[in-house]
């Protein structure tokens, strides 16, 4: 795993692991970061943070390992304070706590379902509670299974997959945006499958593209209150996700059909999410800004 700063002379194809990726044992969902094979890059050596979110609250859904981790472990080194909402991977979130603490900035760390109005409305309120003020949303947390056919995926199934990855969203920024002021920022986490979707993740990519659509929606009516609101659509990214929801013969060459011809670090895609919540981006709102190692999106 590559752990240096990373620069312009070193070629992107190779900077990290390429497929096949050789998981070693299964992984039972969520996922959990300690089993992975080859581990995640989450930037800890490698990301230096210039104070682009100094006094800054964050609130970050799923930031217990994967795109969430990388994301709370920028935002802190950047200068802000982190929420930590996490399912039920306690020694990943308080892995997560740790790189957050070990930049001088502070975690709260807040277990729960997402799927659950109340929860989101509690993970809301608990931010003003610790620091009076929220500036901003990272709704990150997802859900996803694969499966051969629609009559192998369960109504139930469907259902859950819809209440976490896009009606938590709802929830979320609908109990958020009273709260926050102008000038901060909300993030969701959309993904290519919304522009180029899978059969066999027909649940999750339907509710990534819905993730889209209510972005450039909510992103009009937020900004009558000054708050920006914007998207990542990543491509291919090793995280847990992946080897627990996949089976070997996909996961073992996820990333290949891209022009990288790899899978994305969670490491690569901070710097974007740390952009799109810093006061850099305030003429950008209601945009979907695609890390897919050079995928289209369409």
């Amino acid at each position: 795993m590559k752990n240096e700063k990373y620069t312009s002379q070193q070629d992107p194809r190779q900077v990290y692991p390429a497929p096949p990726y050789n998981q070693q044992s299964p992984i039972e969902p969520p996922g959990n970061d300690s089993q992975m094979h080859p581990k995640p890059d989450y930037g800890e050596a490698s990301y230096q943070g210039s104070g682009k979110l100094n006094g800054r609250k964050a609130l970050i859904t799923g930031a217990d390992s994967g795109i969430g981790r990388a994301v709370a472990l920028a935002f802190a080194r950047e200068g802000a304070d982190i929420l930590i909402a996490y399912l039920e991977e306690a020694a990943d979130a308080r892995e997560t706590a740790r790189l957050v603490e070990e930049s001088g900035r502070q975690a709260v760390l807040i277990k729960g379902d997402i799927q659950q109005e109340a929860h989101c409305q509690h993970l809301i309120q608990q931010a003003v509670d610790e620091w009076g003020q929220l500036d901003i949303l990272v709704n990150n947390a997802a859900f996803q299974m694969s499966h051969q056919s629609i009559a192998e995926l369960s109504s139930e199934e469907f259902e859950q997959t819809f209440r976490t990855n896009i009606f938590a969203m709802f929830y979320l920024c609908k109990a958020a945006i009273p709260i926050m002021k102008p000038g901060s920022a909300i993030i969701n986490t959309s993904s290519i499958q919304a522009y180029e979707p899978k059969p066999h993740l027909l649940a999750y990519a339907a509710t990534k593209a819905a993730i889209a659509n209510f972005t450039k929606a909510l992103s009009q009516e937020a900004m009558e209150h000054g708050i920006r609101v914007n998207a990542v659509a990543p491509g291919p990214v090793w995280t847990p996700l992946i080897p627990s929801t996949m089976p070997p013969e996909r996961y073992e060459q996820f990333g290949a059909d891209t022009p990288v011809g790899r899978a994305a670090q969670p490491a690569e895609l901070s710097p974007v999410y740390v952009l799109l919540a810093s006061p850099e981006a305030s003429y950008i709102t209601g945009m979907i800004y695609g890390i897919t190692g050079g995928k289209r999106l369409d």
